[in-house]
């Protein structure tokens, strides 16, 4: 919180909303990543990682 306040105009109130749900929100987040269309072509298959290793993730996704 001290970051934040330091980092934010004088005149401006910093609040930090903690919503009693965030330890789902990163399955939430998966979880509408991977219902996009668009998303699929970068899943990467067991065969994929096997064969390629970390590597492919790099080559799909960026």
């Amino acid at each position: 919180m001290k970051e934040l306040t330091a980092m934010a105009p004088p005149a401006a109130t910093v609040r930090v909303v903690a919503p009693p749900e965030r330890k789902y929100l990163v399955w939430i987040g998966g979880s509408v990543l991977a219902s996009l269309a668009s998303f699929g072509s970068q899943w990467v298959t067991r065969e994929e990682y096997e064969e390629y290793g970390p590597s492919i993730v790099h080559r799909k996704c960026f």
